[in-house]
Formats: structure tokens, sequence, C-alpha cells
């Protein structure tokens, strides 16, 4: 095989030929503003190792970026610009899990452990600043749990405060000072509640708002600016996509329609393209769909994940928390 430099002649060959950006079966490697999406199960006693990526820069399909050190779905993901980390799940056994792997997010390989979360749990979601990660909620029974790990630097999580409620499936997104846990399930009810913590500092969520109805399993994404939400379940699988601006209080606003209803979803974004993957309706699903974050109006597809795959988690070095 030629090195990564011969790899790289050839390409500049192919393309000073003019026959195309890439030649065939080639796949350039993760570069500039990049998502990856890591675990997750195509059935509910399934699980998977797959770590995969998209360059923002290029509309298309996921490739193969690595392994997680455990197979596992329903995780929770978080990200520095440097940084992918992969928390939480539960394995094919279902065997709850509280091992934390980290990824470099421009150098494409396997996961290395992190750390531990302070509750093995699944079924919750993460947001970050620059250098924190904040894992929230969750299920090991509904648990309220909120804690969170310094991204730079390897080791357990430490305890932040707590939910308002015990809550299994909440979507997450941030800013670079606020981060948002959306709906939810609470004791067997869904909920509709969007709640609000300071990244830097540690304490209890506080009351944001409400979304359009209650919902929980959905995915969530933002800008610097805006909290975006979609997709989700409330014993009716949900299209829709609402946002909240997150310097402020108040209710969500519809934005626009996923491109097929799902739940058990997961999205990340650029800050300004925001990226919605997988999901399950009456079966899961492999279709990735986009939006502008500063927009309003309907996904529109975007490409496709490597694998048919739902209960997975996503994250990239561009979010609007950096």
């Amino acid at each position: 095989m030629p090195s990564y430099s011969g790899v790289w002649n050839l390409v500049s060959q192919y393309q000073a030929q003019g026959a195309g950006l890439w030649p065939p079966n080639y796949f350039p490697p993760p570069s500039g503003n990049v998502a990856l999406f890591g675990g997750g199960g195509i059935t509910a006693s399934t699980a998977i190792n797959t770590i995969q990526f998209i360059n923002f820069s290029t509309t298309g399909d996921a490739n193969d970026f690595g392994d997680l050190s455990v197979a596992r779905n329903s995780l929770a993901s978080c990200s520095s610009s440097t940084r992918g980390l992969f928390g939480g799940g539960r394995t094919a056994g279902n065997t709850q899990l509280n091992a934390i792997d980290y990824v470099t997010i421009l150098t494409s390989g396997n996961a290395t452990d992190f750390g531990d979360l302070t509750v093995a749990r699944r079924s919750f979601s993460a947001c970050s600043s620059a250098t924190r990660g904040v894992f929230g909620g969750g299920y090991s029974g509904y648990i309220n749990v909120i804690d969170y790990v310094t991204i730079a630097s390897a080791g357990n999580a430490t305890d932040f405060g707590d939910l308002l409620t015990g809550n299994l499936g909440p979507a997450s997104c941030s800013s670079t000072t606020r981060g948002l846990f959306a709906g939810g399930e609470t004791s067997g009810v869904f909920v509709n509640v969007i709640q609000y913590i300071t990244i830097a500092s540690a304490g209890n969520a506080t009351d944001f708002g409400d979304l359009l109805s209650t919902n929980s399993v959905a995915a969530g994404c933002s800008s610097s600016t805006r909290g975006i939400t979609a997709g989700g379940y409330n014993n009716t699988t949900l299209n829709v996509i609402q946002y909240v601006t997150i310097a402020s209080t108040g209710n969500a606003t519809d934005f626009g329609d996923l491109t097929a209803a799902a739940y058990y979803l997961s999205s990340t974004s650029n800050s300004t393209i925001g990226l919605f993957g997988g999901g399950l309706d009456s079966q899961s699903i492999n279709v990735i769909s986009s939006i502008t974050i500063a927009s309003t109006g309907n996904a529109t597809d975007y490409g496709d994940l490597t694998s048919v795959v739902y209960t997975l988690a996503a994250c990239s070095n561009a979010h609007g928390g950096l």
C-alpha cells in the first residue's frame, strides 16, 4: 500500500488528468469540519462498535473512521474542536456501561479509554463547550444525574448537579455558555420541558420553557445562538423540527420537518449545517438529512450512513458550543 503522502500524490495525479475530484473507491480522510456518528444498533438486541465520519464540505455518504472500545447502543457523545467522546450505553446483552471512549476527530482510528461516568446508564444525552463535556439524564431506573469531564484530560466524570427530574431520552445541545436538555420521559410519562445549565459552573438545571409537544428520544444540535431538536417519540413517531434561542428562555418554535419521521436518531452540526443521522420508525434507517440552522424549512437529503442503525450518538469539531 502506498504511504500517506503517496496516496495524496496519486490523488493529485488523478485530479490533474481531469478525471474527477476523487479516484474510484477512494474516500478523503477526515478534514476541516467533521461529523462523527458512533455506536448504535440495528435492532433492540444488537449493538455495534462502528464510528463513521462525514466531512461537512462534501455532501454524501459516511465513511468508516474506526471502532469504539465496546459495541454499544443508546450512548451519548460530546466534543471539543479536537476530541470526540462517546460515553455510556448498553451492550447487546443489556449490560449498562459507564465507560467513556475518546477519539481525535481529524485522525481516523479506534477509540481509546478516557474514564468512567459517575453512573452507568443508557438513553441519555450530552452537550459541551470547548473545554467541558456534560452528560445528563438516562436510564438505570430513571435518573436525574448530570456529570462532566474536562475533554482535554482523560479521567473519570465528576458530579455536576441534577436535572429537574429523572429523565430518559432528552435531546441536548449547547452554546459556548449554556447546555440545554429538552424533552424525555419521566417514570413512563413523556415530557415537553426544556431545561438549561451553565456549562462552566456546576449546579442543578433550571426551567427554560417547553417543546411544542411531549417528546422523547429526539436529536439535538445547535449553532452558537440556536438550539434545534428533531424527531422523537410520544406514542407517535415525530418528524417535527423545532428551535429555541439559547441565550434567552421560552417555548420552542416550529422550524420544519425531517425527510422522514424518526426517533432514536442522532444529530450534530458545524454551527451552520445541522445533520440528522439514522433512527427508527417501523424499522431502522440509514438516512442522513440536513438543515441550515439560521433559517427555517424542511430538512433535505444529505447522504447515507454506512448501514441502517439507530440509538447511535453524534458529535463534531465545529458545533455551537465551540
